[in-house]
């Protein structure tokens, strides 16, 4: 799969949605680093207040790293190869591999109908019924618990796993922070 180049508009678009997250991680270092008030944090030294924007900036390159290993786990544990994420990301498979060591698991694959998944620092338990149809059940990083006990039933398993993901980062150890 690649992914092709986003047309100008698109990049504008992007743009402004980077500038708009950004703006109050960067106010709020501005207002740490020079002492003022919000409304008055623009007074600050010139270089002051672009060196606290290039901190934002810091700041949001981190988490968009932390975010990206996170995709690359994710797509790891459906199954895309390194050589696939190369693609994506324009890169080799090697450097895809160096970039997220972590991203594919090396155990041995899970037998037909039953699988785990692991994210956010919870795992989950895939399981296909003789009827065909999948279920889950979970346990978040934060120790909470779930089992689909309503009936619900998923065709496929990446329909469940997208259902058992959302509960696992609903109960990640860093949702709390994020919040």
């Amino acid at each position: 799969m690649m992914i092709s180049e986003i047309t100008p508009e698109e990049q504008a678009e992007l743009d402004k949605a980077l500038y708009d997250a950004l703006n109050p991680l960067a106010s709020a270092i501005r207002c740490q680093q020079t002492g003022l008030p919000a409304d008055r944090m623009w007074e600050a030294d010139p270089i002051e207040v672009a060196l606290s924007i290039l901190a934002a900036w810091k700041v949001m390159d981190a988490e968009v790293r932390r975010l990206t290993a996170h995709a690359a786990a994710t797509a790891g544990s459906y199954g895309a190869s390194y050589e696939q994420m190369g693609a994506v990301w324009g890169i080799t498979r090697q450097g895809a591999r160096k970039k997220w060591p972590d991203a594919i698991s090396r155990s041995a694959p899970a037998t037909a109908g039953r699988s785990t998944l692991a994210l956010f620092g919870g795992t989950a338990e895939l399981v296909q019924a003789s009827s065909g149809d999948w279920s889950w059940t979970g346990v978040g990083a934060d120790g909470a618990s779930a089992t689909v006990t309503d009936g619900t039933r998923y065709a496929t398993a990446e329909e469940a796993a997208a259902h058992a993901g959302v509960f696992l980062k609903e109960h990640a150890l860093d949702a709390v922070d994020r919040s």
